[in-house]
């Protein structure tokens, strides 16, 4: 296995990219923007709001710690205002940003208003008129209020309702005169007209009709543009059609002119969660068209008139569990109608999201709204794309889901009957393998959509063959690396199962276009004691590797050989490969070299010697369970995955873990690798899948970029202070975040000035000896100096210190309090900070650095660590990370009030030692003087 090919320079760094798969949808209300080009949906107590082609993520809504009940979008603001009710009863309203965000994490938006107690029960539907001047609540106390968009008040109160209310429409009739109308549902199975221009504001008052003709809860109510022709359903399983103008008459029916009237009734056979008109030609067809949705999950359309089904949309094939109804998981809660698109989005009770063609009703994009947990990931290509178009993930579901790598259009496929375990694929990536709880394996395959097919019928991922035999749930597969030259398809599958044995099965019966086959098993052999956990095939077909829970990594002979009398098969166990303490989760084969990789849950990594089966090298650095493991740049380097959460890439000649990657909260069950190596996929139990882009080039244009940089701040910094402009230099330092080159500018500039008036005082002194003894000139010492600093231009940059670089230098004069050394610096530049700067500024200064702390950290990216466990963000700060720890007014006076007492009451005792000295020199004046006295004398006499 020894290959010749050039080395790939070594990768050092992956990103994050925004486009990861994070769930978007887990229950609830779900709205579409006018465009059609924003999704909002709910996720818990939050709410997403994404982009429909990308699923980029456009900004978040925190919640109010309880479900939301209802959303609305109200125009009548630019952008467009979101309107969400609570099950607390309270009401919000979110401006919603313009653009998309570019940043990793979207956004969190800020309500404008809030009601908190709009109803004295929880809210359960919402409506905005079509001027979007107001907005309707109803609750499951049977009241409806409708308010105010623009001034959030209450602007009529309707009560009388027999029940919770469960629909709500406004209309505006064009030949209304501007009449506004307020159509209600509620579980009495009556619905509700109320005209809000004769109402009393705020008031109670009666409908102006009451339509009977349900027996149960009112789902569903749409008017047609012209407001005539009125459309309901509910759970009673019929959809009926009235005439609001009552011109139209069901045989001898008599009534008021001008009195609603039941002009049909459409039986449907399921209960309908949702109804609406459609507008243009559908499905080719023309006439009085609406759509329903219901429990049996499938949205269909019918002419109302004639009360016939016109068409249908099938939604997900499969179920998730079988333990679960399955019409329960189909149903559709709820459908809306884009009209820019022309097409009709159903919510699933399965947390799935399906845009329907109202062209040919077939399938343009599905979101899954929760993968759950995460248990595999493997990248795939269609025959007719040269890179890979799809992601396959294995989920706690026994459907398959499958994203365009492009879009992140989903498609769910069908067939195995109890939960996914594990994927596989062949060496082009055009084979899929999957393994499962069902005790089978299936092999998937691209088909594209025939010229002459039909416009419903669409490219697809199709199962071509089903492994059936073992006796438990296979846990792994693995496919042969070489393929057939007559098939294209690789020669023989590998499924390890629970039951402790390995099958090979003949894969030279398959086809990508025949039918569904049953592939012969050629070998069966138990090959350990406890559950199988990973499998992998050499590159040159000759070895399988096995992991278990046993502890063990086995090496097994393949014997495959296919003659026109058929084909022979099995496995021969060569080595056995002892070290780990505890059970293995991983096996990988290097592509270049005789070794093999492992990962274990004793937190190590192994790589295996195939000569005499021998460990070479052991990782560590993960702190719990190494679940996946993978070769990158020609097996000179490892990937792994972690229970921890965490990605580590490492150097496998230097054993060093040079970059880890973290942006999950709960085990990495999954690793892709793209064929270029430019793309890793890490997904796992947080139910998300992760795109990590390869950065090494990019991190090497920043690095010298940011060297070039420095190297040219550096040479300003040198320039300002030969020339001392010092205001400059001292901007820079403060930039720069290097206070030991603050220091010694403000030192040296200190030292120099004192240096300077001693000399002056000195000189002059000396010339005019009276100057000192003269009591007239005793005033001139109670003069402020000209500069406190020394230096007046550097009192001016202290004055005029904007805010944040105000806190920051204060802070470096914190530090620099702590030693006596530095200590004469740093009291005479603070001296200079109280009296320029007023103690308000100083406060203000600190309240602004701390809210701008706050504020970034409320984004909270991805983290790429590096050895030393630095974040990326955190190693371009230069520093300023630690520093902004610690932006607090308390931390900095409590450092700087002891230190300064300290200094004050060494500078005091070192005062009253001179008094000591002064009273030596009195002393020896004295006794100096009495001798001379007694010299004069003895002369004298």
């Amino acid at each position: 296995m020894n290959g010749h090919a050039p080395r790939k320079a070594l990768k050092t760094s992956y990103r994050a990219s925004p486009r990861s798969l994070r769930p978007v949808y887990t229950g609830g209300p779900v709205l579409i923007s006018k465009d059609g080009q924003w999704l909002i949906t709910t996720l818990g107590e939050q709410v997403l709001i994404s982009e429909v082609q990308t699923g980029l993520q456009v900004a978040k809504v925190r919640g109010d710690t309880t479900p939301i009940t209802s959303l609305s979008l109200s125009y009548h603001t630019s952008p467009p205002t979101l309107i969400t009710c609570h099950q607390s009863t309270s009401i919000r309203q979110y401006p919603l940003p313009s653009t998309a965000s570019s940043s990793l994490q979207a956004p969190y938006l800020t309500y404008s208003r809030q009601i908190p107690k709009a109803h004295s029960a929880p809210i359960l539907v919402s409506a905005v008129s079509p001027d979007s001047t107001l907005f309707a609540t109803g609750s499951s106390d049977g009241t409806v209020k409708v308010w105010d968009s623009a001034g959030g008040y209450v602007t009529h109160l309707f009560r009388g309702h027999g029940g919770p209310v469960s629909a709500l429409r406004f209309s505006q009739p064009p030949s209304g005169g501007g009449k506004m109308l307020l159509f209600t549902g509620s579980t009495d199975s009556r619905i509700r007209v109320y005209d809000l221009h004769d109402q009393k504001m705020a008031g109670p008052s009666k409908p102006k009709h009451v339509l009977e003709g349900h027996v149960s809860v009112v789902r569903g109510i749409d008017l047609s543009e012209d407001g005539r022709w009125l459309v309901s359903a509910g759970r009673d399983k019929v959809v009926l059609l009235w005439d609001m103008n009552g011109e139209v008459k069901q045989g001898k029916e008599k009534g008021k002119k001008g009195e609603p009237r039941l002009v049909q009734t459409v039986i449907v056979q399921e209960q309908v969660e949702a109804v609406g008109w459609l507008r243009g030609t559908i499905l080719g067809k023309n006439g009085m068209m609406c759509f329903t949705g219901g429990e049996k999950g499938v949205v269909r359309i019918w002419d109302v008139a004639k009360g016939v089904e016109v068409g249908s949309m099938v939604g997900v094939e499969g179920v998730d569990t079988a333990e679960v109804d399955e019409d329960e998981q189909r149903g559709i809660i709820d459908v809306l109608y884009d009209q820019s698109s022309s097409s009709l989005i159903s919510i699933h009770a399965d947390q799935n999201i399906i845009f329907n063609s109202l062209i040919d009703g077939s399938p343009t994009r599905q979101v899954v709204g929760f993968n759950d947990e995460i248990i595999d990931a493997v990248f795939l290509s269609s025959p007719t794309s040269s890179s890979h178009s799809h992601l396959a993930l294995a989920t706690n579901s026994n459907l398959i889901r499958m994203y365009s790598t492009s879009t992140f259009d989903a498609r769910l496929l069908s067939g195995h009957k109890d939960i996914v375990l594990c994927l596989g694929t062949s060496i082009d990536h055009r084979l899929l393998v999957s393994g499962s709880k069902d005790s089978t394996a299936r092999l998937w395959y691209f088909t594209p959509s025939s010229p002459n097919s039909s416009p419903s019928s669409q490219s697809e991922w199709r199962c071509i063959a089903s492994c059936e035999g073992h006796a438990e749930s296979i846990g792994a597969v693995a496919l042969s690396r070489k393929l057939d030259e007559t098939t294209g398809f690789p020669k023989f599958l590998i499924t390890a199962s629970q039951d402790r044995t390995a099958k090979l099965w003949d894969l030279s019966s398959l086809s990508s276009t025949g039918d569904n086959i049953k592939p012969k098993s050629l070998a069966t052999l138990r090959i350990h004691e406890k559950d199988i956990n990973s499998l992998d095939i050499s590159p040159n077909d000759r070895f399988l590797a096995s992991g278990s829970q046993d502890k063990l990594v086995k090496i097994f002979e393949i014997d495959y050989t296919s003659s026109s009398g058929g084909t022979k098969g099995a496995l021969k166990l060569v080595g056995t490969c002892k070290g780990h303490r505890r059970g293995v989760w991983t096996v990988k084969f290097s592509k270049v070299d005789r070794i093999v990789a492992s990962g274990a849950a004793d937190r190590s990594v192994k790589l295996w010697s195939l000569d005499d089966f021998t460990c070479l090298k052991t990782f560590e650095g993960h702190t719990n369970s190494v679940l996946r493991v993978d070769f990158l740049s020609q097996g000179m380097q490892l990937i792994t995955s972690s229970s921890d959460g965490l990605v580590k890439l490492w150097n496998i000649r230097d054993e060093e873990c040079i970059k880890t990657l973290d942006n999950h909260e709960d085990k990495v069950w999954a690793l892709a690798i793209s064929q270029d190596e430019r793309t890793i996929v890490s997904a796992g139990a947080d139910s998300v899948a992760t795109f990590w882009e390869d950065a090494t080039e990019m991190e090497q244009e920043e690095a010298n970029a940011a060297l070039v940089k420095s190297v040219q701040i550096e040479q300003d910094y040198t320039n300002y202070l030969s020339i001392k402009d010092y205001r400059r230099a001292i901007l820079l330092a403060l930039a720069m975040s290097q206070p030991g080159r603050l220091y010694n500018l403000f030192s040296s500039v200190i030292s120099s000035s004192s240096s300077s008036s001693l000399s002056t005082t000195s000189t002059s002194t000396s010339l005019n000896p009276s100057i000192s003894s003269d009591p007239s000139n005793s005033s001139n010492s109670n003069k402020p100096t000209e500069s406190l600093t020394g230096s007046k231009e550097i009192d001016m940059v202290i004055q005029t210190l904007s805010l944040p670089d105000l806190s920051q230098l204060l802070l470096y004069v914190r530090d620099w309090n702590t030693h006596s050394r530095t200590s004469t610096v740093s009291q005479i530049i603070l001296y200079a900070i109280l009296q320029l700067r007023t103690p308000e500024e100083i406060i203000q200064s600190f309240n602004r650095s701390l809210s701008s702390l706050n504020q970034s950290q409320t984004d909270h990216e991805p983290k790429e660590r590096n050895e030393s466990g630095n974040t990326r963000n955190g190693m371009l700060d230069g520093g300023k990370k630690d520093m902004k720890k610690e932006i607090n007014m308390r931390d900095l006076l409590d450092g700087l009030i002891p230190y300064s007492e300290r200094h004050f009451s060494r500078l005091d005792r070192l005062v009253q030692d001179t008094y000591v000295l002064d009273y030596i020199l009195g002393e020896m004046d004295g006794v100096v003087g009495q001798d001379m006295v007694n010299e004069i004398g003895d002369v004298v006499m």
